[in-house]
């Protein structure tokens, strides 16, 4: 299938600078769909960039759908790292007749992406089209984990079975999609009076993870292996505060500020097990210094760098590349067992598979921090060893 059926070319003139790039800016080496589609097979990308021009179901901020032409007018004038940067901009996908249609559209275009191991990195519409990014995995035979970042639970309590499917409900559709192969929800960065006490409640009942904004404040890299766990990543633009990210009809005075949003993006683009990242609700008519459009392409920058920067240690990998740590709970009910990767510090912890096949299944290793593993030596029990081992069960 040729994935240029489902794309509208960009106009490149419409976002050069009048000087041209320089050769060590990205828009001087991505492969833009300009005139000519980008060579997916012979010169195959690491990342591409995709565009949705769909905004019917982002309640209360229409004008998102043009956000990916905005943010690639700051993105291409951004200086590339120390690595060879293989990008291509796929263009955007149009609405479709119907929603369903650009669902449908950005499912199969980011499946085809994933499938020959390259990342797609959504830009605009509402957050609902979260929900296509997600079943772009049905096909892919794998347990998911979904990272959330959002300073809500787009969830419809009152009606959870029968809401209709638009950017403050998606949840719904995620959770109760059929067949399932939800493994882990997380929601970072919320904040309490934005979230009932029916959904917090909710999320513990099923045992997926929420962080508060406040457990994130001056200490980001405490949600690090949440993102290092998740195989896609959703962004809200409006989980960063107003007078960082204005270009969103819900930005609030309190959220993220703008170097922890690019931090957040960084540790994904580092995670080995990362496939696809969208970052939605941006609004350019109300951007109207291009500050959020700025923010959003330096977000995107960050991702990119986090990915050249990737440590490929993940377990399963050569024992001597790692180290082996055990700690007894009080009751000795539990051994617990952890991993220390060698090479970048990073931790994971083991939970007891009961549903294994064979025994090289017989424990799922979930990233952690060393403070579970001092939670664990004091004789507590983790509590993301808890919830992971209540689901495996």
């Amino acid at each position: 299938m040729s994935l240029s059926v489902f794309f509208s070319p960009i106009s490149l003139q419409d976002i050069t600078p009048d000087t041209g790039f320089f050769n060590s800016q990205i828009g001087a080496s991505i492969e833009v769909y300009d005139k000519n589609f980008p060579d997916m097979e012979d010169k195959r990308p690491d990342m591409a960039l995709l565009g949705v021009q769909d905004d019917r179901m982002a309640i209360g901020n229409l004008g998102c759908a043009a956000a990916a032409d905005a943010v690639r007018k700051h993105l291409y004038t951004l200086y590339q790292g120390e690595y060879k940067l293989q990008l291509a901009d796929l263009g955007n996908i149009k609405a479709g007749e119907t929603v369903t249609d650009t669902y449908a559209a950005v499912k199969t275009a980011a499946e085809e992406l994933i499938k020959s191991g390259i990342i797609p990195i959504i830009i605009g519409g509402g957050q609902d089209i979260t929900y296509a990014q997600y079943l772009a995995y049905e096909k892919l035979e794998k347990k998911v984990e979904v990272a959330i970042v959002d300073s809500r639970f787009d969830i419809d309590q009152e009606n959870t079975e029968n809401a209709p499917l638009h950017s403050l409900t998606y949840l719904n559709h995620i959770i109760l999609h059929e067949p399932d192969y939800l493994f882990n929800l997380n929601n970072l960065a919320y904040q309490t009076y934005f979230a009932s006490k029916e959904s917090i409640a909710m999320y513990d009942k099923l045992y997926f993870n929420t962080t508060r904004l406040g457990f994130i404040a001056d200490k980001v890299d405490q949600i690090e292996p949440i993102i290092r766990a998740a195989d896609m990543v959703s962004f809200d633009v409006g989980a960063i505060r107003f007078s960082d990210a204005p270009g969103n009809a819900h930005a609030t005075p309190n959220g993220l500020f703008g170097d922890e949003a690019c931090q957040i993006c960084r540790y994904a683009g580092m995670s080995d097990n990362l496939s696809s990242i969208g970052f939605y609700e941006y609004n350019p008519l109300l951007d109207s210094r291009e500050q959020t459009a700025s923010l959003l392409s330096q977000m995107i920058w960050c991702f990119i760098d986090g990915f050249y920067s990737r440590k490929n240690d993940t377990p399963p990998i050569p024992k001597s590349a790692y180290i082996i740590y055990r700690a007894t709970l009080h009751d000795d009910a539990y051994e617990l067992v952890f991993l220390k990767s060698k090479k970048s510090d990073r931790w994971w912890m083991q939970v007891p598979y009961s549903g294994a096949k064979s025994a090289n299944e017989r424990h799922h290793l979930i990233p952690c921090r060393y403070e579970d593993y001092q939670t664990a030596v004091a004789g507590e029990m983790p509590d993301l060893w808890w919830k992971t081992y209540q689901k495996l069960i």
